[in-house]
């Protein structure tokens, strides 16, 4: 995609806060949650592989929406990190058109990833009897697929307009679309309406497809026996806190493009380094199955390093 329409070759990020005593709990904040995020998603991904027990579609489609927030924690955290105590917290044109391209792939992966989750759950739910025949191997390959498809056009049509538009303004607090239009040079109303549309009512509509769905298999879980209840009631508020905590941030952001900095600010430290770890702290926390599976795991891996 061309790049040199932009006035601009870099963007000055507006820091968090001016504070010393701030920006040093904002880095230990950061710093630990972002490790705690990578360890806590990574070995997710490694017990979903190495454990026999976990091959299964619901834990094939978590394995990868671990992986997913291995890659949200990746594209933003390190370098607000890195320019916590810099001075000159500069990124180039290239650099922050790369964060857009990457947050919004990863965005749109993960919201197909949480309706195939939900799609999971209701078969297995409301059709047991053919939850193998329905999410088999084929079908769990193409919700991966169309996750990734689905992600790349999302993320490729709006910075299709977005790059080639004359930018101005050097000072920006996050790279994103809603406050990266805002330092073109041109009168921006346009894009801003289709950010809003491709961004906002695809979150907004999804977020409320997912709920329905939650509601519909609650009142199917309701019908079956108090013990199969209670372990599906669990399962289902599992997901639902993670719709939440993804889904939240995005319809704010982009139904309501024109919001204050400061909660602009706490947005983009809770969607980069909290909203990951939660995730996998949520989905282990609450499954008995996933924690045994881990400690067997983490023993296996002490043993061998005790051998070797």
């Amino acid at each position: 995609l061309p790049l040199t329409r932009s006035v601009v070759s870099e963007f000055l990020f507006l820091g968090l806060t001016n504070s010393w005593e701030i920006q040093l709990l904002l880095f230990v904040f950061s710093s630990t949650f972002y490790v705690a995020s990578m360890m806590g998603n990574s070995l997710i991904i490694l017990t979903v592989t190495c454990d026999p027990h976990l091959h299964s579609p619901m834990y094939f489609l978590l394995a990868n929406l671990s992986l997913i927030d291995l890659g949200v924690s990746s594209v933003t955290s390190p370098k607000m990190i890195y320019d916590l105590f810099r001075k000159h917290k500069v990124i180039s044109f290239g650099g922050c058109i790369a964060q857009i391209f990457f947050i919004h792939v990863i965005g749109g992966v993960e919201m197909v990833l949480l309706i195939a989750m939900a799609f999971d759950r209701y078969v297995a739910i409301c059709k047991p009897l053919h939850y193998l025949t329905i999410m088999s191997p084929r079908m769990c390959v193409f919700f991966i697929v169309a996750a990734w498809m689905i992600g790349l056009t999302h993320s490729m049509v709006q910075l299709a307009f977005v790059v080639k538009l004359p930018f101005c303004g050097p000072n920006v607090f996050y790279c994103d679309f809603p406050r990266f239009i805002k330092l073109a040079c041109t009168d921006t109303f346009r894009l801003e309406s289709m950010v809003t549309a491709n961004s906002g009512f695809i979150s907004l509509g999804s977020f409320f497809i997912l709920i329905v769905s939650y509601i519909f298999i609650l009142i199917t879980v309701r019908k079956h026996s108090s013990g199969s209840s209670s372990k599906a009631l669990s399962t289902l508020s599992t997901h639902v806190m993670v719709v939440i905590l993804f889904f939240g941030p995005c319809i704010f952001v982009y139904i309501w493009p024109h919001s204050t900095s400061h909660l602009d600010k706490f947005l983009v430290v809770f969607d980069a380094v909290l909203t990951p770890f939660l995730n996998s702290v949520i989905y282990t926390l609450r499954n008995k199955e996933m924690k045994v599976a881990m400690k067997k795991v983490c023993s296996q891996f002490i043993i061998y390093g005790r051998i070797s």
